[in-house]
């Protein structure tokens, strides 16, 4: 598997996207988001997903390149912004960072986001409350996929709920998952590198699992197959409970903002065309220096977390994570060797250079 170096991939998606219309310092926000993805190892939605997410969808007329941020309502400790239509990176970053001023001032704040499209990776908004010593999280509904424990019809999106939190090692708590069993994006990726789905990920109308994972994709979309939550099919394996969480982060990504919310989200009219998909997201940022010093907070989470990972372990494992250890160790691997690319990957990465006639590329890809 051929591997690239950061630069070059952020180089690459900030010169696709200016030549698909996006304003620079917006693409540089944008190439930024799905590289943090691609730095931690979640390759679901890194340049895995420029294409086929964010250029297609420019290309279709169903995404505003240009973004048009609105302030709807704000307080002294919250807002509300209307992106109408445009990058959902650019308006997500721009409320985060309102939260985390917010929150310097009054110790927390929160900020709603409707009108937008699909942000990227929700780890990348709590990192940056991370950053500046806060506790950061993040939600948004998504295009129905998820069906309801007992139920067989995508209803609800795989909602991520996402925290980060700061502590004393070099890695922050970074837990950024969705509330289905797996993220929609890990189908994508699985279906681009000819990999079946585990048994229980996905159901057809008859509650039976599905594995081929480029027919599940299609069959998503046709409403005729659906994810199942958190926990699993049915109440078993407390399936209920990723059921509720996913029907949380719908709330507080739709009810808030009064913008759209399940079935509205499907990015198709009545007549099967595409449509805008009209995504909400929210923002939290906590100031912990408002409950404690910084440092003594720091210390006793990297504690409880260092704890955690030196209790006892399972028969046949010799380690315990927790959540972000991975994905910073997957960070200094890739920050030597580079992101792997699979062949289907660099096959479209050679498509978006014919495309888009990004010269800087053809030598990197044999077209001179």
């Amino acid at each position: 598997m051929r591997h690239l170096d950061f630069d070059t991939l952020h180089l690459f998606s900030v010169e696709s996207l200016k030549k698909a219309g996006v304003p620079e310092n917006d693409a540089e926000v944008i190439a930024d988001v799905l590289l943090e993805a691609d730095k931690l190892g979640i390759d679901s939605h890194g340049i895995n997903r420029l294409k086929p997410i964010y250029l297609d969808r420019i290309k279709a007329g169903i995404v505003n390149p240009v973004t048009k941020v609105d302030i709807l309502r704000e307080s002294p400790t919250t807002a509300l912004l209307d992106a109408n239509n445009g990058m959902g990176h650019v308006v997500s970053k721009q409320a985060m960072q309102m939260a985390i001023d917010k929150a310097k001032k009054f110790g927390m704040g929160m900020v709603a986001v409707r009108n937008s499209s699909h942000y990227g990776i929700a780890g990348y908004y709590g990192l940056m409350a991370a950053r500046e010593g806060m506790i950061g999280l993040t939600g948004t509904n998504a295009r129905p996929s998820i069906a309801p424990t007992f139920g067989v019809e995508n209803m609800l999106g795989t909602n991520p709920l996402t925290f980060v939190i700061p502590t004393d090692e070099e890695f922050p708590f970074f837990l950024d998952c969705a509330t289905s069993v797996s993220q929609r994006g890990k189908f994508e990726y699985y279906a681009k590198v000819g990999k079946d789905l585990p048994k229980g990920w996905c159901i057809d109308r008859e509650g039976n699992s599905k594995t081929n994972s480029v027919e599940v994709l299609d069959d998503l979309v046709k409403g005729k197959a659906a994810l199942a939550p958190l926990g699993g099919i049915g109440e078993e394996t407390a399936g209920y409970k990723g059921y509720g969480y996913a029907t949380v982060v719908e709330i507080l990504s739709s009810a808030l903002q009064c913008g759209g919310y399940m079935k509205a989200l499907t990015g198709l009219d009545e007549n099967g065309n595409k449509k805008p998909y009209r995504l909400g997201h929210f923002f939290i940022a906590i100031n912990v220096e408002t409950f404690q010093d910084l440092d003594v907070f720091k210390k006793n989470a990297g504690n409880l977390l260092r704890d955690l990972r030196n209790s006892q372990k399972m028969p046949g494992h010799d380690r315990i994570y927790t959540a972000g250890e991975k994905e910073y160790e997957n960070f200094l691997v890739r920050s030597k060797n580079g992101v792997p690319i699979p062949d289907s990957l660099w096959e479209e990465m050679i498509g978006v250079t014919k495309d888009y006639k990004l010269d800087k590329f053809y030598k990197l890809f044999g077209l001179e």
